[in-house]
């Protein structure tokens, strides 16, 4: 088990940021740092992450020993370790989903993302930052898309007990991949995500593609099905067809 440092600040720019600078200058990994507030929080694509206080803002380093082409199953394994880590709060009702690559929803609404930066050195990986925000208590607007909390949901929890639970989740799934391979991270999160045959659209910087969800590669990137052929998508946003996506 990954023994964390937890470093605790009532206001930081950006968690990860702070873990980013601390990975350069040599840090170990088990680094792991909480922020009440985030004045300049980071999203996927670029985009600014709204952290309201009372939500989780959480980032970590980790040192992997994994090859660098497997960098993309981190975001799976963080997704997984975010919802295992929340279902353990919820009372009876719907399960946390998957949504590839990065976000956590309940009830086809956003709950959580994760955001992963990562070196390499040569070959392998020299140090991943996996950050991760949980709408504990506000649900910060995101265009075109519906949010959610989990105090929505019944499960009123601090910000302290929302980063034991994700910590200790990662932990184990970071064990699991240390022991068995992505394969086995790639298959646990196959089993919470949108099904197979799901119809999707990716939307990137050059255009979108429609067509059907056709499952992960051996090192998570997101296999479309389309025009009779397979494509593997690296990067983009998935646009589900359901209420919420």
């Amino acid at each position: 088990m990954t023994a964390w440092r937890l470093t605790k600040f009532e206001t930081l720019p950006s968690t990860s940021d702070y873990c980013v600078s601390r990975a350069k200058e040599g840090q170990p990994a088990g680094l792991a740092v909480l922020a009440r507030r985030q004045t300049a929080g980071r999203g996927s694509r670029g985009r600014e992450w709204q952290a309201p206080e009372g939500n989780l803002n959480l980032s970590v380093l980790v040192r992997p020993a994994r090859p660098a082409a497997e960098s993309g199953i981190f975001a799976l394994l963080a997704g997984l370790a975010v919802a295992q880590a929340v279902a353990g709060f919820l009372p009876a009702g719907p399960a946390p989903l998957l949504k590839w690559p990065n976000d956590v929803l309940l009830t086809d609404a956003k709950l959580a993302g994760v955001l992963i930066d990562a070196a390499p050195a040569g070959p392998a990986i020299d140090w991943l930052v996996i950050g991760i925000g949980i709408n504990l208590c506000a649900a910060p607007e995101i265009p075109g898309r519906a949010v959610t909390t989990l105090l929505a949901h019944g499960a009123d929890i601090s910000a302290d007990q929302a980063a034991d639970a994700v910590l200790q989740s990662l932990s184990r799934w970071l064990d699991a991949l240390a022991q068995t391979g992505p394969a086995a991270i790639r298959d646990a999160w196959l089993a919470r995500a949108h099904a197979i045959g799901t119809p999707v659209t990716i939307r990137a910087v050059h255009g979108s593609k429609t067509g059907s969800f056709a499952g992960l590669s051996p090192h998570g990137a997101l296999l479309l099905a389309r025009d009779n052929q397979i494509e593997r998508i690296d990067t983009g946003e998935i646009l589900l067809e359901r209420a919420g996506s």
